[in-house]
């Protein structure tokens, strides 16, 4: 499974990247046409190499998925005795050695699984932690986020010797969803850049 889950994050990170270029190509000409005016011979020439990049990015769009068939699933409890509410995992993603980190939402913590899928640790946060990124192989990001209370932040976690430590954070002034890294950045749907990592 393991190798499953390192070629989609090939594959969504290629796509991303792709993506990303396709958005800065389709920003440069909306520049373009804007300083152009009534150039109506420009604008023809913008417009069919919009239509263009549009039809690449679908094309890339319609490429990205992978099909894969279940053989066989099975179901895990990661209910905790402090847990207060059934829980309702958010996100989750599976470090290098086969440990994964699940958000759950409705309790408002962070577990760590081993590979047997029991849990053995987990952090409480201030808020429901929505998304879940990994940034090295031994660090997370969370996105937390409350509308009420106004708590919109990234936590930092870290895996070291199968307990979680909590590391920096820091606050957002709008609300954060999605998370995920790359390249060093983390990108969420709202900004296109939340911050750099390094």
């Amino acid at each position: 499974m393991r190798d499953e889950v390192i070629s989609i994050k090939g594959s969504i990170t290629s796509s991303i990247h792709k993506c990303t270029s396709l958005h800065n190509d389709l920003s440069h000409f909306h520049e373009f046409v804007q300083k152009i005016g009534d150039n109506k011979e420009l604008c023809l020439i913008a417009s069919i190499k919009c239509k263009h990049i549009i039809q690449q990015a679908l094309t890339l769009l319609g490429k990205s998925g992978k099909a894969f068939n279940v053989q066989s699933n099975t179901k895990h409890n990661v209910r905790i005795p402090s847990d207060s509410y059934n829980c309702i995992i958010s996100g989750i993603c599976v470090l290098t050695d086969g440990q994964v980190l699940v958000v759950d939402w409705k309790n408002q913590n962070v577990k760590l699984l081993n590979q047997q899928y029991q849990v053995v640790s987990h952090w409480d946060v201030n808020a429901p932690p929505v998304d879940i990124c990994l940034i090295t192989p031994s660090e997370v990001a969370v996105a937390v986020n409350d509308h009420d209370s106004k708590i919109h932040e990234v936590q930092f976690i870290t895996v070291n010797q199968g307990k979680l430590v909590s590391g920096r954070k820091f606050q957002l002034q709008h609300e954060c969803t999605c998370i995920t890294h790359h390249q060093g950045d983390l990108l969420s749907p709202l900004v296109k850049n939340c911050t750099n990592t390094h």
